[in-house]
Parts: structure tokens; C-alpha cells; sequence
């Protein structure tokens, strides 16, 4: 359940920020794929790699997960 609400969290910020999966992944180092996977809450992602998606959205860890 998390990680499906996670995946949503996620996606809302980068769409705020009009970025595309694809481009956003490849800001942050990470594969487009598995990526993919954690926007529709098919993962359970490391710390170190939340990091990256807050820091690739420039929000802090607390406002990543603002609601969940």
C-alpha cells in the first residue's frame, strides 16, 4: 500500500514540474524502467534511492512524503 501511494506522491510532484518519466530518470541517475516501477508502486526503494527523487524534485524527504 505504501508503496502505491509513494508511486502516486511521486509522480504528482514530477508532473507538476512538467518532466517526463523518462527525462526525470535520466536527471537523477536512475533507469527509466525502474523508475517506472516505483511510480506505479510495483517497488520497495532503497533510502538512498528516495534520496535522489527528492533531491531530482528539489523537495526534502519531509515534503516528499507530505501526506502519506
Amino acid at each position: 500500500m505504501i508503496e502505491s501511494l509513494f508511486g502516486t506522491r511521486i509522480k504528482e510532484l514530477r508532473n507538476a514540474k512538467g518532466l517526463s518519466q523518462e527525462k526525470f530518470a535520466l536527471s537523477i541517475d536512475m533507469d527509466r524502467t525502474y523508475y517506472a516501477s516505483v511510480e506505479s508502486g510495483k517497488r520497495n526503494i532503497s533510502i538512498n534511492n528516495i534520496s535522489k527523487i527528492a533531491k531530482g524534485l528539489g523537495v526534502s524527504l519531509e515534503e516528499l512524503f507530505k501526506g502519506l
